[in-house]
């Protein structure tokens, strides 16, 4: 997947409880006390407490929706890899395939662009990715697509949250690039981290912040 970001400089400094703007901090201390720490994406989020406030009321709203776990990071990665966001293209990646279970060819055919071998999901990253390319347009094929699979006419307008969700975060990232967090190490490749852990102790703790993530990003 290519970066097409204009800057590599960071706009944003990532900001702890103790450095960040007064109405940030409560926001910052309740996502560190879920996950034990603070994702690099909600800490570059805290240099604007009403940027933060709707990042994460919107997440909240989008996970109450009709989709499954599975469609809604499966939405959420189709998106950030047709806006080429490295940071978010790598948090679902890892979250569907560690925490869903969802299988690796999936995973791989969503970033490379190759079709999926399950219909319905393939349908969906089809209307994502051309929402997200055309701009808000799509073909009527497309959506007939999307609605023969199964999907319900009314979930076309529900997937725009979750287009929406990552065109902030995105955006963000192309502005000022995110670095990824440790717990993310083996998507990028660097799995030293993981290697420091007893295995399955690792396992859980790592699953375990990745389904808080998941709630978060």
């Amino acid at each position: 997947m290519g970066n097409i970001s204009t800057t590599t400089d960071t706009l944003f400094a990532p900001l702890t409880v103790a450095t960040a703007p007064e109405a940030s901090r409560p926001m910052l201390e309740k996502v560190e006390k879920s996950l034990g720490f603070i994702p690099n994406l909600m800490a570059i989020f805290a240099n604007n407490a009403t940027v933060l406030e709707g990042y994460l009321a919107l997440g909240a709203v989008f996970e109450k929706g009709s989709f499954t776990p599975r469609e809604r990071q499966i939405i959420l990665l189709a998106a950030s890899i047709e806006n080429n966001c490295n940071y978010c293209a790598a948090v679902h990646s890892q979250i569907p395939k560690t925490l869903l279970r969802t299988p690796a060819e999936v995973i791989a055919a969503v970033q490379n662009n190759t079709p999926i071998p399950d219909r319905k999901l393939n349908a969906l990253v089809s209307l994502v990715k051309e929402l997200v390319r055309e701009r808000g347009y799509a073909k009527e094929k497309t959506i007939q697509k999307f609605l023969g699979a199964g999907y319900r006419k009314e979930q076309v307008m529900e997937l725009l949250l979750g287009i929406a969700l990552k065109t902030i975060s995105n955006y963000l990232d192309h502005i000022s690039p995110t670095p990824l967090d440790h717990a993310l190490a083996g998507e990028s490749g660097d799995l030293s981290h993981s290697r420091r852990r007893s295995d399955e102790q690792g396992m859980a703790t790592h699953g375990a912040v990745l389904g808080n993530m998941s709630r978060l990003l």
